[in-house]
């Protein structure tokens, strides 16, 4: 991944400098070096792993250049001299909002390119949405039962099949070979990749803190779905108008 870090030679934004280049991302630094101080990242500088530009972010067509190829930006440019605005009462509406605008008006104008990604949770299932909305209608169908319940489940579940289709046939026309190689080694149905070989879970690309938040989240929803009905009842058995007085 090609990193854009502006800000990059100041404190905060050279420790993340150096967790990036640890993790093997391609760096570019932006840095007007207005407070910056080059020293911090100079080792990277001569050994070349990173891309610095002395750059001031509030010219975008200095700017421009050096998002060529970028797939993330991390923006820590800013003022960090409070008393530098009360002099000069326009600097942190150049460095705060006007840079920002100018980092988020590049990438629209040049429409991104979308990619493909066959990590994480595609190797398990090339749709994961579409299969956790089909799982969630079998679910909720047998939960509820009702006929009502039923068709609708049956509406959600083929129109995420036509999505699982129409997906692949988009990205077949858009992509081509690319996507065909990605077919060729992932799966709609979940875990069928990894169970036949062409694909193998890298367990460093699930267990993340954000993952683990979900799992807590999915755990937290599934005990409290026990309540349902006694919050349903409860809420039923109030007298509305005269809550509402």
């Amino acid at each position: 991944m090609r990193a854009l870090v502006t800000g990059g030679a100041g404190f905060i934004g050279s420790h993340l400098v150096d967790r990036l280049v640890a993790r093997g991302d391609e760096v570019v630094v932006v840095d007007d070096l207005s407070s910056g101080v080059i020293g911090f990242i100079q080792d990277h500088i001569d050994s070349g792993n990173i891309i610095f530009h002395q750059v001031d972010i509030t010219d975008i067509e200095s700017l421009k250049p050096t998002m060529t190829g970028v797939d993330m930006v991390f923006h820590l440019a800013a003022n960090p001299d409070i008393r530098l605005g009360t002099r000069v009462t326009d600097t942190d509406l150049r460095q705060g909002t006007i840079a920002t605008y100018n980092l988020l008006e590049i990438p629209a104008i040049r429409k991104p390119e979308v990619r493909l990604y066959a990590t994480g949770i595609i190797r398990i299932s090339r749709h994961p949405q579409a299969i956790g909305q089909i799982l969630w209608c079998f679910s909720h169908g047998l939960w509820i039962g009702s006929s009502f319940m039923l068709v609708t489940c049956l509406g959600l579940i083929f129109h995420h099949l036509f999505a699982v289709w129409h997906g692949d046939r988009r990205l077949k026309a858009k992509f081509g070979d690319g996507f065909e190689e990605l077919r060729r080694t992932t799966s709609v149905f979940p875990f069928l990749a990894v169970i036949d070989g062409r694909q193998k879970l890298q367990w460093n690309e699930f267990l993340r803190p954000s993952q683990l938040g979900i799992c807590i989240a999915v755990g937290v929803f599934w005990w409290s779905h026990r309540f349902i009905s006694d919050a349903s009842e409860a809420f039923l058995s109030f007298h509305l108008p005269e809550l509402l007085r």
